[in-house]
């Protein structure tokens, strides 16, 4: 049986455990500085490019409802002008002869009127469809909010996971490197085989890479995380393992989320407001063969305004009633029921659509929390096991039972492991954030609820 290179001692392969583990372990004293995850959410409330246009266009929105109560409240209007008048008139005198008189005069008027709608269906349903018209506006704003938490939650735990990566890859290539040294040493030694520097070095080469591949992916989860708070990060709070609440959707029924979801979600109440507003539309569209009636008041001040009388001033003082009966727009008024209506219709299979469609993803997210939750517990039992089997591993081959090779082997299945454990509780996290946006619960209870999972932050 083949001796075991004197490489492989146990303070090394302790060492090499030690350096697996830094992907999933950091001191609370190293967070203090960091930004957790409610530092970022409210710094994105504020910078957020995509938030500050949906907050400009729910003020623009909710200028809709003055807009269309200004058609049911009294219309005045004042007027004044002021003309020099050249004034050729030719006509025949006695003797038959044409003769030109040429007068010059100045003309003035002024006038004030006063329009009160009584009745004007019209307007009233535009009134109507306003207020719609700005819960949805209302409504696509809480949506963007919730939206926001789950687009920074998605950022945040990119981050966090390409750091996870990032440490993992440089703790296998720092194990690699010295794995390669102490199996040259071991062949000037005479312990030691080609083919052990061959596996080490071979896998030293792939964590090179993988380094690469890791730097460019954190850069780029970082430059993501950056755009949407504006502000350079440093670096961000990471997962405390211990704090981390492994618990199912409460409550724990998929028909009572899909029904809350239904029920409370933005994204809905914002279909719901529009297809009320297409009604009021058809009914708006419909009142164009309605008539109007208006109560009209006016003054009026004029002088010289003829010829006959160029030194006279008038001035004219009316009330009274105007009724306005349309009879024929040439198919206009038809034509914008019509359209009216197909928009109804659109609206309601839209809301259909989204309905169906929420329903799924409350489906997926419901499941990925409470699998999630049987998921990380069957990694974390895999992580343990897998860190048994190269402890049994590495005293194998100290016994000479076993090669260099398998005990790489064992180290990379370990560190894969350790990977996909950490991978499984950020899809955890983002499963339950995205749940509660769906659902329309508290944006900031969400915020509260990760945040209370991460080192350095205060409980």
């Amino acid at each position: 049986m083949r001796k075991p290179p004197h490489f492989c001692r146990p303070r090394l392969l302790k060492v090499m455990v030690a350096m697996a583990m830094t992907a999933s372990t950091m001191t609370v004293s190293a967070q203090s500085s960091a930004l957790d995850f409610k530092q970022v959410y409210q710094a994105a409330l504020e910078q957020d490019a995509t938030i500050r246009a949906s907050r400009a266009a729910a003020d623009s929105g909710r200028e809709r409802l003055p807009q269309a109560r200004a058609g049911l409240l009294p219309q005045v209007s004042a007027s004044a002008g002021r003309n020099f008048n050249s004034l050729d008139t030719t006509s025949p005198n006695i003797l038959g002869e044409l003769g030109t008189i040429n007068d010059r005069y100045f003309s003035d008027n002024k006038s004030l009127q006063l329009r009160q709608p009584l009745v004007n269906m019209q307007r009233w349903l535009q009134f109507e469809q306003a207020k719609s018209m700005v819960a949805e506006t209302e409504a696509t704003l809480d949506r963007d909010l919730q939206n926001l938490v789950v687009r920074v939650a998605g950022a945040y735990f990119e981050y966090l996971m390409s750091d996870e990566q990032l440490e993992l890859v440089l703790a296998q290539k720092k194990m690699y490197t010295s794995l390669v040294d102490a199996a040259k040493k071991g062949i000037a030694a005479g312990s030691g085989t080609r083919t052990d520097i061959d596996d080490a070095q071979a896998r030293l080469d792939m964590a090179t890479a993988q380094e690469l591949e890791a730097r460019q992916n954190q850069d780029q989860t970082r430059r993501q995380l950056e755009v949407l708070i504006n502000q350079p990060v440093a670096s961000v709070a990471k997962l405390n393992v211990p704090a981390l609440k492994l618990v199912g959707p409460v409550p724990a029924s998929l028909d009572e989320w899909t029904s809350r979801a239904e029920k409370n979600s933005p994204e809905i109440k914002a279909m719901q407001a529009r297809l009320e507003a297409a009604r009021r539309e058809v009914s708006k569209s419909q009142a164009g063969h309605l008539p109007t009636l208006d109560a009209v008041a006016q003054w009026s001040n004029s002088g010289s305004e003829n010829i006959t009388r160029i030194n006279s001033r008038y001035e004219n003082k009316s009330i009274g009633l105007q009724l306005n009966v349309p009879l024929f727009s040439g198919g206009y008024v038809n034509s914008t029921i019509r359209q009216a209506v197909a928009e109804q219709t659109r609206a309601e299979e839209t809301l259909e659509a989204l309905r169906r469609d929420l329903g799924v993803r409350v489906h997926k997210e419901f499941r990925g929390v409470s699998e999630g939750v049987m998921r990380v517990r069957a990694l974390e039992q895999a992580v343990r096991s897998a860190d048994q089997m190269m402890k049994s591993t590495q005293m194998s081959f100290k016994a000479g039972s076993r090669t260099q090779l398998d005990v790489l082997n064992a180290q990379q299945q370990y560190t894969m492991a350790l990977r996909d454990l950490a991978q499984a509780r950020f899809v955890y996290l983002m499963s339950k954030v995205k749940l509660a946006s769906l659902a329309g619960d508290d944006a900031v209870a969400s915020v509260d609820d990760v945040n209370g999972s991460l080192l350095g932050v205060a409980k």
